[in-house]
């Protein structure tokens, strides 16, 4: 599972309590968890987490359906925002199940993707349950939640049907809850790296 994903590599935000003079330059997306681990830094407004799939056995496993579980909703922090990249794009937007946290009863929806590679663009069909996976044919699910209102704890449940039984994989930060905070009308900065340092 990988929970620090940045849209196309390099756009993201990070939410710390440090000021500027005090955070070192933005890590490189492989880097990021280390780097906000640090900072005690918390996604800002986004997250977007990439689970792999597959079967441990011969058969295959049916996913079912996915659920997301917001455990908490607090006050965002007063926090300074600190960009990751000053602005960049990518040719590859990937399927994914988006969520709004702020809902009352959030519910992951399937959005298509875009391959705008070429001379023209392919759409990827948008994911849609049941999925079946096997050791030999893995997949990878993709979910983007945003807030604007609440620093929130929240996790993922993921169904699954298998021929020894059905069950219930919950999906977290290695124990934890997954976490992002709304981040509107906080100080953002991003790295100017002529200058070496944080800068609004």
């Amino acid at each position: 599972m990988r929970s620090h994903v940045w849209a196309h590599g390099c756009d993201h935000a990070y939410l710390a309590e440090p000021g500027p003079g005090s955070v070192p330059p933005p890590p490189v997306e492989a880097d990021a968890p280390a780097w906000a681990s640090a900072q005690r830094a918390v996604h800002a407004g986004t997250q977007i987490v990439e689970v792999t799939l597959h079967g441990t056995g011969t058969g295959s496993v049916v996913l079912e359906d996915l659920e997301v579980r917001v455990a908490a909703r607090r006050t965002p922090p007063a926090w300074n925002v600190y960009q990751m990249s000053q602005g960049c794009g990518g040719a590859l937007t990937p399927a994914a199940f988006t969520v709004n946290l702020d809902a009352p009863r959030p519910v992951l929806r399937p959005v298509a993707g875009n391959d705008s590679g070429g001379e023209t663009g392919r759409v990827i069909p948008a994911p849609a349950f049941p999925m079946r996976v096997s050791a030999a044919e893995p997949v990878v699910l993709r979910v983007e939640a945003a807030t604007t209102g609440c620093d929130c704890d929240w996790s993922l449940d993921l169904r699954w049907t298998a021929p020894s039984g059905t069950g219930t994989l919950r999906i977290d930060d290695n124990g934890r809850p997954l976490r992002t905070s709304a981040a509107t009308g906080r100080p953002a900065y991003g790295f100017a790296t002529e200058q070496g340092r944080w800068a609004r």
